[in-house]
């Protein structure tokens, strides 16, 4: 991997079998990639990047400035959300298998008394997974038919730098784990996203024309999911 080096900028290029350049700013610190097709030299990667300074220092003001969730412990009384919801843990030992249940406000973490925070952190992500798994197939019926496309395959999962992806070819969807955190909408724009990807893999000019006629609000959803707290971790949009 090459680096371009900008002042206080470091610009991390990798050479790709792809028709265009691509530039990224990533979380939590506002790290800069640039992927490149095989063709392209340094110099004029560099002349790229130069001319996108201005929206580098914007994009990574404004990752610093985000609110992070603090790290998690998962013990009595702290904070966890669903749906976009703030709830509060409550542990509850028990020999029986470890479970969640939802009561108002609390999520009760059903759990053998000396369990590992691991553990604990385990059987929260597994429930998350499985409140997403029964949310989104009603969403990916409801707009195969207005986008006139068809998912075969989706699959929910850990990333680090998206919050859903697309393969085309295989017609299938990834989204990610932390959705489930976020409020309904928010879910619903994504996976709305992601479909209108099997019509046009590129953000440019018809996607958004897609996303206007189909979901005139998206904007407000993206913009809610960039104002919603970051994990502590090494993650995020």
């Amino acid at each position: 991997m090459q680096q371009i080096i900008l002042g206080d900028i470091h610009i991390d290029v990798v050479h790709k079998n792809i028709k265009n350049v691509h530039l990224s700013v990533h979380p939590p610190n506002g790290r800069v990639r640039v992927s490149a097709p095989l063709r392209m030299d340094i110099d004029t990667i560099r002349v790229f990047v130069i001319s996108k300074l201005g929206w580098i220092k914007k994009q990574q003001v404004k990752l610093r400035e985000q609110v992070r969730e603090s790290p998690r412990e998962y013990i009595n009384r702290e904070s966890h959300y669903y749906l976009g919801k703030r709830y509060l843990l409550k542990v509850i030992e028990s020999s029986m298998p470890a479970k969640i249940v939802r009561k108002h406000d609390i999520l009760e973490l059903h759990i053998d008394s000396n369990s590992s925070s691991e553990k604990r952190r385990t059987t929260l992500e597994n429930w998350y997974r499985q409140q997403l798994k029964e949310i989104v197939p009603k969403y990916i019926q409801k707009w195969e038919a207005k986008i006139n496309v068809k998912v075969k395959e989706y699959a929910i999962k850990k990333m680090k730098t998206k919050w859903g992806t697309c393969n085309r070819e295989a017609g299938r969807i990834w989204l990610n784990l932390e959705l489930i955190k976020k409020p309904i909408l928010c879910i619903e724009y994504i996976i709305v996203h992601e479909m209108v990807h099997l019509l046009e893999r590129k953000h440019n000019e018809n996607f958004i024309l897609h996303m206007d006629k189909l979901m005139p609000k998206w904007r407000f959803y993206r913009e809610e999911l960039n104002r919603s707290p970051l994990r502590h971790e090494n993650w995020s949009y």
